[in-house]
């Protein structure tokens, strides 16, 4: 502001009301100084008003946790009539919520049926091949292949742990597959953070909590896999391990959460997966065979019969042998089942082949799925409000005072491990947590621990099931099932104790911003990875690892430079030359996803407009021909006759009355 002008008049006042006191002690000051008459030099203007500008909104940071508010009365404000009815609500909320988590667990057990009658013999066939199996990178994509086919980890690991007890398939051939195993069973949280596509905040919070598992799936086996080839690490590890224990056949493993779920999915459907190990192991009669299971109670005789067989040598004994004429008798055990009692679910009796039946099952999962989930997530958001989220959030997301801070992701693994070693599936457990991820009453942070313990959690009760096996197949059985154990717990060792390392987080957290952005980048990362890639490995795998090396390495030398450059022109662009500073030299399509986006928008709103042209088309020939149907009605004329005493009563009525408003009128 410019300065105040030189007056004669000492008195400011009136140029301004109400000076700051500090102006006018200054000014009392210079004014015994200067005698009158003088001019006097005044001070710069001090403004009096407040200069509000307003302040530009800061952009939320979107990985913020949000703040559920209660909207509700509070309690202190309740009646006992209303607190009364507040807990009955509560009681009734958590009814629901149970119910709705048993229906989703169950969903994911149908589910897993669905894949393994869709996929299961194509997942044997697979199996089969032993020479491709040799190759280690053709392995770990059969695991991933297979899991995601059936939808369980477990079942893909019990498939190896057959063909290794019957020498199919040996250890160091069986320890990539364990770990695409590891790989595929991730895509089942994957999928259910789909479910949480409708809000943009949710769906990026909801998909980086379950991306979080398949980054670090992926990066550990892109470590651990070429540091297995080429040293046996694992191999080795384990069997040392197993030669020092002293084995004995074990009891069957438990199975606490089947106790639950079984009395309900056995009367949607029951599987012999008997089927499909046969088909692995090369039984040809297993190809024939239903995965349907129809029979539930059977029994097998043995019975001492007689039988030919091609020569003598074949008989049973030299004492138990005859001829006669051309053909050699001998006595042998002969098994034959008796069918007992059927089984008693929906398709026990429908003639419909495995690939119907699966593909029915698979539709109708999914959409009970995608029901208790969306429930599940609101019904979470009206119970998470006010004092009850501020404290679920501290119980789960605060850390341990600074001493002993680091061991809280710790706490968080046994956490994890125990909660998916009680249910039984490291898949229930993840796709349960990520829509709590979604609604922000878990951080990823927190998230991230309670996987890794969920990966340690599912190899725990895949030991304790090797250790029901019989003796002659527990060696390699409990071998397998150790092998998977240290997988993950040296995964957890090269992503976890550092900080740094997390880098299964920030990725997440990235993809998370993409998908947020580009919903359809979600469906095409999940084809990806976990079927087009894999698809298209094993086919050059099964063509040579000739064109596996000659197509893989230059794909992979091509994305080494580019991640080189990124991380360039993110942390030390100078060194760049100024050409490689930013990709504009690419054509747009090459470097962003938007180009991808405009034509995928495009393309779907122009499906939408003509399928609504269509069903506007249709309703229209539909309300024509209804009204070319529909008989016209002629003109009608009722007649209505009024009595001629009737409308003489009412003239004269209507008479009198004006008569007694005319006399009023005069009166007045």
């Amino acid at each position: 502001m410019a300065p105040w002008p030189e007056v004669e008049d000492k008195d400011t006042n009136k140029y301004i009301e109400e000076p700051c006191s500090k102006q006018n002690q200054v000014m009392s000051e210079k004014e015994v100084k200067n005698p009158k008459g003088r001019k006097m030099e005044l001070l710069p203007a001090y403004s009096t008003m407040t200069l509000t500008t307003e302040a530009e909104p800061e952009e939320e940071d979107p990985w913020n946790m949000p703040v559920l508010q209660n909207t509700g009365v509070r309690w202190s404000e309740l009646d006992g009539k209303g607190k009364v009815l507040c807990v009955l609500k509560g009681i009734a909320r958590f009814i629901v919520l149970l119910a709705l988590l048993y229906f989703f667990v169950c969903s994911l057990d149908v589910l897993s049926s669905a894949f393994q009658l869709v996929g299961g013999k194509a997942a044997g066939d697979i199996f089969k091949d032993g020479s491709v199996l040799s190759n280690p990178v053709a392995g770990l994509v059969i695991g991933v292949l297979v899991t995601v086919m059936v939808q369980s980890s477990s079942t893909s690991s019990s498939i190896i742990v057959s063909m290794v007890a019957s020498s199919l398939l040996s250890v160091k051939h069986g320890i990539p597959i364990i770990m695409g195993a590891n790989i595929g069973t991730s895509v089942t949280n994957t999928i259910v953070a789909l479910m949480q596509a409708g809000d943009r905040n949710e769906f990026r919070r909801a998909f980086a909590g379950a991306t979080v598992h398949d980054f670090f799936n992926w990066l550990s086996v892109f470590v651990l896999l070429p540091l297995e080839v080429a040293s046996g690490y694992l191999y080795y590890l384990t069997s040392k391990i197993v030669e020092s224990f002293n084995l004995e056949s074990g009891e069957d493993a438990p199975e606490l959460l089947k106790v639950i779920t079984d009395p309900f999915t056995k009367l949607i459907i029951q599987l012999d997966k008997s089927v499909i190990d046969g088909i692995a192991l090369g039984d040809e009669s297993a190809n024939n065979k239903s995965l349907v299971k129809i029979w539930c109670k059977t029994k097998t005789n043995l019975t001492l019969q007689n039988v030919t067989v091609p020569s003598p040598v074949n008989c049973t004994s030299a004492d138990l042998c005859w001829t006669e004429g051309n053909r050699t008798w001998t006595m042998a055990n002969v098994s034959r089942t008796d069918y007992i009692k059927k089984c008693n679910h929906i398709f026990v009796g429908a003639e419909l082949p495995d690939l119907a039946i699966g593909l029915i099952l698979l539709a109708s999962s999914l959409l009970v799925l995608c029901i208790c989930l969306i429930l599940i997530v609101k019904l979470l958001n009206s119970v998470l409000k006010g004092q009850v989220a501020s404290v679920i959030k501290k119980t789960l997301n605060t850390d341990f005072p600074f001493p002993f801070s680091w061991l809280t992701g710790y706490l968080a693994m046994l956490v994890g491990a125990g909660m998916t070693f009680i249910v039984q599936s490291s898949s229930v457990f993840t796709s349960a947590i990520t829509p709590l991820v979604g609604i922000g009453v878990i951080t990823i942070e927190r998230a991230y621990p309670l996987t890794l313990g969920s990966n340690i959690g599912t190899t725990t009760t895949a030991i304790l099931a090797a250790l029901a096996s019989p003796g002659s197949r527990l060696k390699y059985s409990l071998q397998i099932a150790l092998c998977h154990f240290f997988f993950n717990i040296s995964g957890i060792l090269l992503w976890y104790p550092i900080p740094f390392m997390r880098v299964p987080i920030r990725l997440s957290k990235g993809l998370g911003n993409i998908t947020a952005k580009y919903r359809w980048f979600a469906i095409f990362y999940l084809l990806l990875c976990f079927l087009l890639l894999p698809l298209a490995v094993f086919g050059l795998s099964v063509a040579g690892w000739q064109y596996l090396v000659g197509v893989a390495v230059p794909i992979l030398a091509v994305l080494i430079v580019v991640i080189i450059i990124n991380i360039l022109q993110r942390k030390r662009p100078h060194i760049l030359p100024q050409k490689l500073r930013n990709w504009n030299f690419l054509p747009r399509w090459m470097h962003s996803l938007q180009p991808w986006d405009d034509v995928i928008t495009s393309v779907i709103s122009t499906c939408g407009t003509y399928c609504c042209c269509c069903c506007k088309c249709c309703k229209n020939q539909t309300v024509e021909k209804e009204v070319k149907e529909k008989p016209v009605k002629a003109m009608e004329v009722h007649e209505n006759p009024v009595s001629l005493d009737d409308e003489a009563n009412y003239i004269s009525n209507a008479q009198q009355a004006v008569k007694q408003s005319d006399m009023i009128i005069t009166v007045l």
